[in-house]
């Protein structure tokens, strides 16, 4: 089951739905979970965002696909609808948010991963998509997306918990910060292998999750043998 804080490599991600992640918007994949990729890194395609230290994601719709003799992607809108009419992910992802708006549907939940660098990702948790709307864009109409981060515990498609804690919320400079301190594996035993995000002194106790001090890399061993005791 996947924790808010864990990292993961691509593949690793990838096999927790068993497909192939080749596109940053993912409607439904297979008919349950939705989920999204986002980067805040210098020259990421998309200008996403956080707000509300962490429990709010803005996050930017996508470009047409590139193709051949085709326009640039960054110098067109955004699409709703492919040439064939159907939706694009932009549109599946606004019909969800018309439905709920509509009363008709639930908020679409969503899980959120994080690029930190080539080849590792950051789990951060599991939000409700909320809003959508388009804006201009250097003189093109992209889309928005509004997600709010769950901070209960509920049941996932598959009848699983999953318990979000929304404070514990980890901006992305420090963990990419952490990440290179720590160089990438446990600080216990250096291992490279089912790695989270740990915070030294537990948010509850009072500890930050804005400092890169107070956070450090654990392997799943040495993460749950902690069980939030102050060391």
């Amino acid at each position: 089951m996947l924790s808010q804080g864990d990292v993961l490599s691509y593949l690793e991600m990838c096999a927790n739905f068993g497909v192939n992640l080749q596109r940053g918007m993912n409607f439904r994949l297979k008919g349950n979970d939705s989920l999204i990729l986002m980067s805040l890194r210098r020259g990421a395609p998309y200008a996403d965002r956080f707000e509300e230290a962490g429990r709010v994601i803005i996050y930017e719709g996508h470009d047409i696909a590139r193709a051949q003799g085709g326009p640039e992607p960054k110098e067109v809108d955004q699409p709703e609808f492919l040439p064939s009419g159907r939706l694009t992910q932009n549109g599946l992802f606004l019909d969800a948010v018309r439905l709920y708006k509509l009363g008709r549907a639930d908020a679409e939940l969503v899980r959120v991963f994080e690029k930190i660098r080539d080849g590792i990702w950051t789990y951060n948790g599991l939000f409700r998509l909320v809003d959508a709307w388009q804006e201009t864009s250097d003189r093109r109409q992209v889309f928005k997306f509004k997600l709010e981060i769950v901070d209960k515990a509920i049941l996932n498609v598959h009848g699983s918990g999953e318990q979000i804690d929304h404070d514990r919320v980890i901006p992305s400079a420090v963990k990419l910060e952490v990440w290179k301190r720590d160089k990438g594996c446990c600080v216990k035993c250096g291992s490279k292998e089912n790695l989270h995000f740990d915070h030294i002194i537990p948010y509850s106790q009072g500890g930050s999750s804005k400092d890169a001090k107070n956070i450090q890399i654990l392997c799943s061993r040495h993460n749950l043998a902690k069980h939030d005791k102050i060391e």
